[in-house]
């Protein structure tokens, strides 16, 4: 492909900018904003994408690694030295640094534990157990990074000590003063503009009770209810706490975003039959290999409603009509059965689906699936006895339109619960096996109904 010099120095001229601008002080630079240039200028010309990167200070680029995706925060290890890395490492967030160093570990195992090894024991061992817990655990989304404070301590010498940690830059996105006891128990939270309105000399158990807001996690928490309290009481963060009730850290409402954009987005591509780390690939062996596995399985589905189809093959011989209206039936079928699928599946994501929810859930969908059969029966029966002046070939597709889209409706809400209960992803394979019943019950209404009715 033919690069577009034209772009690439308009591009590297914004980041130039950018960095000057850095330098200069000026914080309205944000993080993001240079991210979203090298991912265009790395797209453009991978040389000065390397080139650029490289020129960007340590403490800048620390911040803009953390907003670029996992696939290329594993590729610096190919670009900067393990001295970069581990430097740029260390200037990060801790939750942005284990992410960045396990992302590395990906393909490079020597050279994330170089980078571990760069650290003291106290910090290196913090990593660790930050690298540790598994992806959809609470704890993976912690930043040890917090401002806590005694519940005897005194408020003004909390606020010197928060002004401290924010003039060196070893804090920043503060909302709340986190409060323990000498055990380091949490106690609950109290947001900084609530704070202000009190004495300084008093301490922070002198503060009524109400203005505590006392919401935490567990580190071992399913990070799916983490994002499910921080959205539903609009929360900023939240703190998180071992199995002893001790606080260790706290989870950002900027994690909490990042989490609800790639469940979002690795719904849609499963949904789709990909997968969502394949389509991140360069090679697009890999990406093709990925999705033919899925289009395999959607070989089979056809086949099995070819297999159907064939069982009456003297009946479609004996009325062409059949053939001509099958598909009408087979789409309906199809398109209703998505669309509870799709709703099911975002109602199952946000745990608006729960227990006895799952009934009426159900129970909803066919009910809904049973009117707009009625509806399209009717227009489909309508519009076959008006195309082949055949009444009863009108009364045969509004039946196995109605059949078919019940089953559309009930499969559509079963298929993914079920698979729910059975541990199974409801994204992944759910889209595939309702295809396989809708293409059936589908035909088979339709045509075994036009055997015993038209001949």
């Amino acid at each position: 492909m033919q690069v577009n010099e034209e772009d690439v120095k308009i591009i590297l001229d914004i980041i130039n900018s950018k960095i000057t601008q850095y330098m200069q002080g000026d914080a309205s630079v944000h993080p993001y904003d240079v991210a979203s240039q090298l991912l265009k200028l790395r797209d453009l010309d991978v040389h000065e994408y390397e080139s650029a990167i490289k020129k960007i200070p340590h403490e800048l680029f620390a911040e803009v690694l953390s907003e670029l995706p996992d696939h290329v925060q594993e590729e610096t290890a190919d670009i900067l030295s393990v001295k970069k890395l581990a430097n740029i490492a260390s200037l990060m967030d801790t939750d942005d640094a284990a992410t960045l160093i396990h992302n590395i570990s990906e393909e490079h195992q020597e050279i994330s534990q170089d980078i571990l090894k760069s650290f003291e024991n106290s910090e290196k061992e913090l990593l660790e157990q930050l690298i540790a817990y598994e992806d959809d655990e609470a704890g993976s989304y912690m930043q040890t990074e917090l401002f806590s404070a005694r519940n005897d301590e005194r408020i003004g010498n909390a606020l010197e000590r928060l002004k401290e940690l924010k003039e060196s830059g070893k804090i920043d996105n503060v909302w709340h003063v986190h409060l323990v006891n000498a055990r380091k128990k949490y106690l609950g939270s109290i947001g900084l503009e609530e704070l202000i309105i009190f004495d300084r000399d008093l301490n922070f158990e002198d503060i009524p009770f109400d203005k505590h807001k006392n919401f935490s996690v567990n580190h071992k928490d399913a990070i799916k209810n983490v994002v499910e309290m921080v959205t539903n009481y609009n929360l900023n963060s939240i703190a998180v706490v071992d199995d002893k009730n001790r606080l260790i850290g706290r989870i950002t409402s900027d994690d909490i975003y990042d989490v609800i954009q790639e469940t979002a987005t690795e719904q849609i591509f499963n949904l789709a039959g990909v997968s969502d780390e394949a389509e991140q690939e360069e090679d697009m062996f890999q990406i093709g290999k990925t999705r033919a596995i899925w289009l395999g399985l959607n070989l089979l589905t056809a086949i099995a409603a070819s297999l159907v189809i064939g069982m009456f093959d003297s009946t479609i011989q004996s009325l062409v009509a059949l053939a001509i209206l099958m598909p009408i039936v087979a789409s309906m079928g199809g398109n209703a059965g998505t669309q509870t699928l799709t709703v099911t599946v975002r109602q199952m994501a946000l745990g608006d689906i729960e227990g006895d929810d799952a009934k009426k859930t159900i129970y909803k969908e066919v009910v809904i699936s049973l009117v707009n059969g009625l509806i399209f029966a009717l227009l489909i029966g309508v519009i076959a006895y008006l195309w082949f002046n055949m009444p009863m070939l009108g009364v045969v597709i509004g039946l196995s339109m109605i059949i078919n889209l019940i089953s559309a409706g009930f499969f559509g809400s079963v298929i993914p619960l079920a698979l729910q209960k059975a541990g199974v992803d409801p994204a992944i394979g759910s889209t595939v096996l309702l295809t396989t019943v809708t293409d059936v019950v589908g035909f088979f209404s339709f045509l075994s109904l036009a055997k015993i009715i038209l001949l």
